[in-house]
């Protein structure tokens, strides 16, 4: 019976989505119900599908059958799967025009299946960003309902999941479209109130610092949020909850891969070797998020020279930020920093050289010898399309679920130095009850090797931990615990096993 109800909801789903595929080539006329009927088909085919698959079993998390199922286990389908996923994102990316999209007029296929929506949300024509968003979203609601189901028993799980729902939601989907009906007026700049500089890629692009600028009083204050968010908010709450009060409480990206994602989260590399790369590849993208930032600043500060602050002004302030961070980094560090902040220092040192080649060799059109739209370009289509994107979410079922917040999210490298700096965030290890059993570092989608902490006794501190708790929450032993406590004694180091030690007491006096 069970089997049969799974059969028949998975098929329920699978009309939807083929229902709404169908646009692309059949001219309906009530595009209003071909939409409303598709996405009822997928959402309530999905429910009940996940709700008999996880309802009728006992409380506790089941992963059962994960490394012999060909969906998670980089086999055949999900090799079908990974490739479906990156077409998707590449029509929607670079060839829009395949779904439906005209830019110089009305849309046609799928695009122009959600004008309804888009009509009532925000009184314009669907977009293909308004597309993208909309089905982005509803997969994370649908799979957090998913999530929910599977992790019902861990309190933790259950409000974090909420949480990005909520967000995805009501400050990346419903309240920019309102706003943007509230205002036709005023140029459209509220695409997602709760992304962060440097993952808005576009936050200090010259169109949308315009936007901001001459936007009225909403322009003004999301200009001002979206600074104070970056360097004052930000600052603090990881200060006393670690990166993942944004990684994997409020972020769009974490929020699919912790809930359409939660399927391939055990297809992370632990690798060392795999780790050396993860960590060259974020410095770089951190690197040339910075440069590329602070170069269109300099254009739009020369081709603007009547703003608040001139480019001498902004060379200034920004080379004493950076001398700043390296001079606090250099007399704070810890033992345990040197080899994670190394990076970091070289990292500060080429964005502080390339600042004042940028001051030498640039003016308001070219930046060293590059025209500055052409670098403004490069930033958006490597990271907010490329990677983020066809590779962040393609990948899923080959990678793992979270590649692009581990090799190339330059928010999540920014909040995992802080992190790693000064959090009060630490996941604590009981030694001696680790049995060994190898769950904490398998379901780790960050590709930490959990295990070997907990076999030693040490305390988690690592920059790329975002704090989603699943180690905790697959422990059978209740070993791990997700703490925020003092910054001293955070990172102590045994070098043997605590449960192996004969003399153990003596040796912690």
């Amino acid at each position: 019976m069970k089997k049969t109800i799974q059969k028949a909801s998975a098929l329920v789903g699978l009309s939807g989505l083929i229902l709404m595929s169908s646009s692309t080539v059949v001219e309906y006329q009530s595009l209003s119900a071909i939409l409303v009927s598709s996405l009822a088909l997928m959402f309530f085919g999905g429910v009940i599908f996940f709700w008999n698959q996880y309802s009728n079993t006992l409380a506790g998390i089941k992963n059962n059958g994960v490394f012999f199922n060909t969906l998670t286990n980089r086999g055949l389908l999900g090799l079908i799967l990974g490739v479906l996923i990156t077409f998707i994102y590449v029509l929607i990316y670079w060839y829009p025009k395949t779904l439906g999209y005209n830019s110089s007029g009305p849309s046609t296929g799928l695009i122009s299946l959600f004008d309804p929506l888009s009509y009532l949300l925000n009184g314009k024509p669907a977009s293909r960003w308004f597309v993208y968003g909309s089905l982005y979203t509803f997969a994370i609601v649908l799979f957090g309902i998913k999530f929910i189901y599977k992790y019902r028993n861990n309190r933790y799980q259950v409000i974090r999941t909420v949480s990005v729902m909520f967000f995805q939601f009501a400050f990346a989907y419903y309240i920019p479209e309102i706003l943007s009906a509230l205002n036709p007026d005023t140029p459209y700049f509220a695409k997602d109130l709760k992304n962060i500089w440097p993952l808005n890629y576009y936050f200090f692009d010259q169109w949308h610092l315009k936007n901001m600028l001459y936007g009225g009083g909403l322009g003004m204050f999301f200009l001002v949020f979206g600074l104070v968010l970056v360097f004052i908010i930000s600052p603090i709450l990881t200060y006393f909850y670690g990166k993942r009060w944004y990684c994997s409480w409020v972020c769009g990206c974490g929020g699919l891969a912790e809930t359409a994602g939660d399927a391939f989260r055990q297809l992370s590399s632990k690798k060392l070797n795999v780790w050396k790369i993860e960590r060259l590849m974020i410095h770089a993208v951190l690197v040339f998020i910075f440069i590329t930032t602070i170069a269109v600043i300099w254009s739009f500060l020369g081709r603007n020279p009547d703003l608040y602050i001139n480019r001498k002004g902004f060379f200034y302030i920004i080379t004493f930020i950076t001398l700043t961070t390296i001079g606090v980094i250099y007399f704070t560090k810890k033992n345990g920093f040197s080899k994670d902040l190394r990076a970091t220092v070289v990292s500060l040192g080429v964005i502080l050289i390339s600042l004042i080649a940028i001051r030498a060799y640039s003016n308001e059109t070219h930046i060293l010898f590059i025209e500055s739209a052409k670098l403004q370009k490069s930033y958006g289509f490597f990271i907010g399309a490329a990677f983020s994107g066809v590779l962040g979410v393609g990948f899923y079922p080959i990678l793992g679920s979270r590649v692009w917040c581990r090799f190339g999210c330059p928010a999540a490298a920014i909040l995992g130095i802080q992190q790693r700096l000064f959090s009060r965030f630490r996941i604590t290890t009981n030694g001696g009850q680790c049995i060994s059993c190898g769950n904490c570092s398998v379901y780790c989608e960050m590709g930490i090797d959990v295990r070997s902490y907990a076999q030693r006794g040490e305390n988690i501190v690592r920059s790329s931990c975002v704090g989603c708790g699943i180690c905790a929450a697959v422990c059978p032993r209740g070993v791990l615990k997700l703490e925020n406590d003092k910054l001293k004694n955070r990172i102590p180091s045994f070098e043997f096993p605590l449960g192996n030690n004969p003399d153990i007491t003596n040796t912690i006096n």
